[in-house]
């Protein structure tokens, strides 16, 4: 790919110029065009090392709105970046809908300049080409545009530059040691630059390769893929949206048609009923349906266990912080199944310096203008913190599912992205765990009934908490297929019978510590 390149292509400073113009006001135009269609857009600058990313950048920004970009830089992690997974960094950083972002090096240094100065191991290098080839797919399929930029130059005019720049005392400082040694070894730091292509290169999220030896050629070359990416983008949003009218047009006539032909359907519709399999055989099938939610423990037995369980969680977390391993707990259930009693039981024996509880409440403008794995991302602990959350990403396959947030498509992708953002944290050291604490629909009632008769606990009930029980089947469905789905090896999930409060409580503290213990004694 790159060893066939003609990289020596030049363009005469007039054709240049009348070129630019043009390209950089359409550029502009797109970009006022995708802020109003909610196109998030980002341009990735890798290349060789005096390539002229920061050169060809500025050509690119010219005629965009400077309040509608951000350009990022990433050097070497910081020590609070260090302590989060490799990709927290870039994903903390991705665009809201209808902006841009650029990034002047990017999450492929993890494979490129780290992997030649021996950072990231050999043996690395295979989860670290699937969470990014992830990583982007999921930000495209979202609606996100990538653009990639590969520059690339020859070993002569690498070293040229490199030496002019040494000469200048202003500007002496931009080239390292390193730059010089992948010079001195251009052929070899090609090959891993090749081999990052081709693994990464992707229908989604595509390389453009860009000879910049010569910087006007270069320059014009990175506009015109700029602009037509933009202008194909728009008109796949155009088209998406035109086909979403059709087919609301269509359901409506399907409705009214169905409607009609209803009235003399009724013995049709009674023989597909009897065929149909039953609820009850339904759930009996199900893994809520077989969990035994008669377990229970005596309030003795629970204070005995409570106080040893939580002795051992203590020295554990300490353990964890000198360690500095992360770890996140996440927490679903039904509505008064009890997350918050178990929060507070684990949370009662942990350092309050060094774990933090995040309530996941409906997402805020700026969380609907991101994606939705985004939020999360951005509380992730630090190495040696425990986060804790309130309900989870979880949300896209159950509430946003059952309520219409989301499209079917979206729900169901969701699945392959959690179990891959999921493998990733764990990749990175995290200890994942995952609890569904589980009641049966006569206890919630008691429980809804208790608080609204407590006047200490009627803050806890809501009228969306008995709406939400009105569509307890179709909960249990989602909530099934969700734990079919996304229980893994490296993420379990962990169903808590939880008609009993002690029984339940006791459960989640004892599924930590000993997934804890399990980590630090191997």
């Amino acid at each position: 790919m790159l060893e066939n390149m003609k990289l020596d292509q030049k363009l005469d400073k007039e054709e240049y110029k009348k070129r630019k113009d043009a390209l950089s006001m359409r550029l502009g135009e797109l970009q006022r065009a995708c802020k109003d269609a909610g196109i998030p857009v980002m341009f990735v600058f890798e290349g060789l090392g005096a390539s002229g990313k920061g050169t060809q950048i500025n050509e690119l920004i010219y005629g965009l709105d400077p309040r509608g970009f951000q350009v990022y830089a990433p050097g070497k992690p910081t020590e609070e970046e260090a302590l989060r997974p490799y990709l927290w960094r870039f994903w903390t950083k991705t665009p809201q809908r209808g902006r841009i972002a650029v990034f002047d090096h990017s999450w492929y240094e993890r494979v490129l300049t780290d992997r030649f100065d021996g950072l990231t191991k050999e043996e690395e290098l295979p989860h670290a080409y699937e969470e990014i080839n992830a990583f982007e797919r999921q930000l495209s399929e979202d609606g996100t545009v990538i653009v990639k930029f590969f520059l690339a130059i020859t070993k002569e005019e690498q070293k040229k530059r490199f030496e002019k720049l040494l000469d200048n005392s202003q500007t002496a400082w931009r080239v390292t040691k390193g730059d010089q040694k992948r010079n001195r070894e251009y052929r070899k730091f090609l090959r891993m630059n090749e081999e990052m292509l081709e693994k990464t290169d992707t229908d989604y999220a595509p390389w453009f390769l860009v000879e910049a030896n010569g910087r006007r050629f270069a320059a014009i070359k990175i506009l015109t893929e700029a602009v037509r990416r933009l202008e194909e983008a728009l008109e796949a949003k155009k088209a998406a949206q035109e086909e979403k009218e059709a087919e609301s047009a269509d359901d409506k006539h399907r409705v009214t048609a169905d409607a009609a032909e209803d009235a003399g359907a009724e013995s049709v519709k009674k023989e597909h009923t009897d065929q149909a399999p039953s609820c009850e055989t339904s759930l009996r099938s199900s893994r809520l349906a077989s969990v035994d939610l008669t377990k229970t423990m005596d309030k003795k037995e629970y204070q005995e266990q409570l106080k040893d369980l939580q002795h051992r969680l203590a020295l554990l977390h300490s353990e964890l912080y000198r360690t500095r391993i992360p770890v996140i707990l996440a927490f679903e259930g039904w509505d008064a199944a009890g997350k918050g009693g178990a929060i507070k039981r684990l949370t009662q024996a942990m350092d309050p310096r060094g774990y933090e509880v995040h309530p996941t409440a409906s997402p805020n403008d700026i969380e609907k203008s991101h994606h939705y794995l985004w939020r999360f991302w951005k509380n992730l602990p630090k190495g040696g913190h425990v986060a804790i959350f309130d309900r989870t990403w979880y949300g896209r396959v159950m509430v946003e599912r059952i309520e219409g947030f989301c499209s079917e498509q979206e729900w169901k992708r969701a699945y392959k992205e959690i179990n891959d953002s999921e493998a990733t944290w764990v990749n990175a050291g995290a200890i994942v765990l995952k609890f569904w604490m589980q009641i049966d629909k006569d206890e919630q009632e008691r429980r809804f009934n208790e608080r609204m008769n407590t006047p200490e606990k009627r803050w806890k009930i809501t009228d969306e908490d008995w709406r939400n029980r009105a569509k307890w089947d179709a909960y249990e469905k989602a909530v099934d297929e969700m734990l079919i789905r996304t229980s893994t090896t490296y993420a379990p999930w962990t169903i808590v019978e939880a008609d009993s409060k002690y029984y339940a409580r006791i459960k989640v503290l004892r599924t930590v510590v000993e997934a804890l213990e399990a980590r630090m004694n191997r």
